[in-house]
């Protein structure tokens, strides 16, 4: 039975102007290795709002899963959680469980929950709160869409949260080799082993070092021994 599949939605202007580097994408390819669901697609999008529906009705009808972030923060470009509302006709406002986590943590802190940091309440009316152990705003899970923060130490804790509630599949496993010789010179015995293991996937990657070319292979897939049999019979091929 295939692995379930996902898709990332990354939002915000400042990670397509290049002001902010986005890491969100490799922590969560990681942790969706690791519980069995493929991550198919990244797509990033700005703040505006048709782009932001559009992209995710598209994601959402075609994976299992769709992960977002950025966008659901206090300040008036944060529309997330209203594009997500209206790309599944749901009506959206402060909640009350929302408004309590929020109140709580403020007041716990001396601070003012006032109208901007009130924004972060405002949540779809049928979706699921996910819980935020950092900052305590929540995200929230609507359909299959689970809409998180953009901040990293934030995102992370909301996937932390959000993973151990689905269903994974086999965890991909993986093994790599450096091979100090360039890609010319092994590709073809490389073929040779990705035609006997077609169900593997084989990838190289080259690079240079002080004048030297080299490629880093790296060999991934389901059945453990198969992969430890292919890396083994690689290093045979490129004794180094």
């Amino acid at each position: 039975m295939p692995n379930p599949t996902a898709a990332m939605l990354v939002i915000g202007d400042e990670i397509l102007s290049g002001r902010t580097r986005d890491a969100n994408m490799h922590y969560l390819a990681g942790e969706l290795t690791k519980t069995g669901i493929d991550l198919k697609e990244v797509r990033m999008v700005s703040d505006d709002a048709p782009a932001i529906i559009d992209a995710v009705r598209q994601l959402s009808g075609a994976y299992d899963h769709v992960f977002t972030s950025g966008g659901i923060g206090p300040t008036h470009d944060d529309i997330t959680a209203d594009c997500m509302a209206k790309a599944f006709g749901q009506s959206i406002d402060v909640r009350d469980d929302a408004r309590s986590l929020l109140a709580d943590m403020y007041e716990r802190t001396g601070r003012e929950l006032n109208e901007a940091r009130l924004r972060m309440a405002r949540i779809p009316e049928h979706a699921t709160l996910i819980d935020n152990p950092v900052s305590t705003a929540p995200g929230f899970t609507i359909e299959n869409v689970h809409v998180m923060a953009g901040v990293p130490s934030v995102f992370n804790a909301m996937v932390a949260s959000v993973l151990p509630t689905l269903t994974g599949g086999k965890a991909l496993l993986s093994q790599s080799l450096t091979i100090m010789r360039g890609e010319g010179d092994i590709a073809a015995p490389l073929a040779r082993i990705a035609a006997d293991y077609p169900q593997l996937s084989i990838g190289s990657y080259p690079f240079q070092r002080d004048g030297v070319f080299g490629a880093q292979v790296v060999i991934r897939g389901f059945d453990g021994a198969m992969v430890d049999e292919a890396i083994l019979r690689l290093g045979r091929t490129f004794p180094a």
